[in-house]
């Protein structure tokens, strides 16, 4: 396995295991030890944009990993390149309505979890090897 391939991994790792990490673990562990819900929902505030924004970046990283592997049609042709281009749209709709429309919890919580599982499908996937 290449430089590439590490990258994958480890850009991967960072980002998915965040996502799911922040939501299925931390914040349901932070209720249950009795914390006041808005202290709970202050912590989320404050490290879901942060998480979703180091998602953005390690997906970019992978994409250039992606094509620089397997040339840039695979971005539409291949599963992985359609779950990052989704995960990119996704962030950057998560900002923009963030950004404009604050009040939109709902649409908020489904860009996370939209994010959270392209992730896992993303992990069932091979990390791109170079054609020799």
């Amino acid at each position: 396995m290449g430089a590439g391939g590490i990258s994958w991994l480890l850009a991967q790792t960072f980002w998915v295991g965040g996502l799911w990490l922040l939501h299925f673990v931390m914040l349901p562990a932070l209720a249950k030890l009795g914390l006041a819900p808005l202290l709970v929902e202050e912590v989320a505030d404050a490290l879901t944009p942060l998480l979703i924004g180091l998602a953005a970046v390690c997906a970019a990283l992978q994409v250039v990993v992606l094509v620089r592997a397997e040339r840039i049609a695979s971005l539409w042709r291949d599963m992985r390149g359609q779950l990052l281009l989704c995960v990119l749209l996704m962030a950057a709709g998560y900002f923009a309505v963030r950004q404009w429309w604050p009040d939109a919890r709902p649409w908020l919580l489904f860009s996370y979890l939209v994010l959270a599982f392209c992730g896992l499908l993303l992990v069932l996937q091979p990390v791109p090897a170079r054609r020799s």
